[in-house]
């Protein structure tokens, strides 16, 4: 069977002034094979033989025929990979992947808005008209069954932010994590690439990952970044046990629980000080 979007091993059934028909092994030797695909006489190895075999990508050109080329794509049917912007239109954005039509990246398969020059990470699936197209909606498309463990440091892309669920994570591109939601305390972006930290590994092979590093770590870290706050808006900052988690999260980029970690380990080093609405350096003598 010939497959839209994969790479398969075919052979040379028939030529003609302009290429080469291709099919399966089966189908070598039949005067009209049923199931045929061309490839081009621009991209037919010289001296090709009936009977021979390649290598080949199959898509459809722009007259939505089924075609074969022998170039190399940067993606396959259900895989996923990382592709430039090449345009944009009214209809979707348009993606290198290595062949001379672009693949169109619709408008309601994007999760952010891309512009020409983005990089963007994308699935490639049939669409229902039975063309390929490109979608940033990659959950169903990354593999479970990861090669981290538990507090393993991964890097991974941000493709899609659920405020019920948290932050979906491609870890190295192609494996599914996510930052749970009450885990999810900055201010993060569709493709942002973030360092992480394996907090679990599901039953399924999904991971949970946070930003986060191990709590004594996070929290010596948590501490010199409100310090350097503190000593950028003069010694002060308006903040306290009081403040509204969301002015702490948006003021700090960390969660009200980490700000009074924080502030509490500063005071106990005799760094700052305690006010009502307020936290204060204290001045050396």
């Amino acid at each position: 069977m010939i497959v839209l979007g994969k790479r398969q091993i075919l052979y040379v059934v028939k030529k003609v002034d302009f290429g080469v028909y291709l099919a399966e092994k089966s189908a070598v030797g039949l005067e009209e094979p049923e199931e045929k695909v061309l490839l081009p006489k621009k991209q037919v190895p010289e001296n090709i033989l009936m009977g021979d075999e390649l290598e080949v990508f199959i898509y459809r050109d722009s007259m939505d025929r089924l075609i074969a080329t022998v170039q190399e794509v940067l993606i396959e049917r259900e895989q996923t990979a990382v592709l430039n912007v090449a345009d944009t239109s009214r209809i979707g954005a348009f993606l290198d992947w290595g062949l001379e039509k672009d693949l169109l990246l619709p408008f309601k398969e994007q999760t952010m808005p891309v512009k020409k020059g983005d990089q963007c990470l994308v699935a490639l699936y049939e669409d229902k008209s039975h063309r390929l197209c490109a979608t940033m909606k990659v959950y169903p498309y990354l593999h479970v069954q990861s090669p981290y463990g538990l507090n393993d440091t991964v890097k991974g892309r941000v493709y899609e932010i659920s405020k019920r669920f948290g932050v979906f994570v491609a870890v190295d591109d192609q494996y599914s994590a996510l930052i749970p939601a009450k885990e999810a305390q900055g201010n993060y972006r569709v493709n942002d690439i973030l360092e992480l930290r394996v907090t679990q590994v599901k039953e399924d092979g999904k991971l949970n990952v946070s930003a986060r590093k191990k709590a004594y770590v996070q929290l010596e870290e948590d501490a010199h970044m409100v310090l350097e706050k503190m000593e950028a808006a003069g010694g002060v900052l308006f903040l306290d046990d009081k403040s509204d988690p969301a002015l702490i999260q948006k003021s700090l980029g960390i969660s009200k629980a980490a700000f009074k970690r924080a502030a509490g380990h500063l005071k106990k080093e005799g760094k700052i000080s305690l006010e009502p609405g307020k936290i204060v350096i204290k001045k050396t003598k």
